[in-house]
């Protein structure tokens, strides 16, 4: 069985911060409570920063981007104004049958 469902898509959340990292920290720990609350109901599949720390990335699984768009706006980096997002969608046409 497939972690993905048939008709779901993967999109690429990538975060990009647009004020220095001091800014962007003391929000890190809402920004984790939001994450967890996604990963909880099996919607985010990994997220992280990037190297070098300049933003971060979400892998997000949905029917629709317009879903993603939504639960974004909820992010705390977001509210802040302290990211730009940009989100790529695709249709995995060959997936991981299981994790690990």
């Amino acid at each position: 069985m497939s972690i993905i469902p048939s008709d779901s898509n993967i999109f690429i959340i990538d975060l990009e911060y647009c004020v220095p990292l001091t800014q962007v920290e003391p929000l890190i720990p809402a920004h984790i409570t939001f994450l967890e609350k996604y990963y909880e109901r099996g919607v985010f599949l990994a997220s992280g920063a990037k190297v070098p720390r300049e933003g971060g990335v979400i892998l997000a699984i949905s029917k629709s981007k317009e879903v993603v768009q939504n639960l974004i706006k909820q992010d705390p980096f977001y509210v802040a104004g302290v990211a730009k997002y940009s989100i790529t969608e695709f249709t995995p046409s060959n997936k991981a049958k299981e994790l690990f």
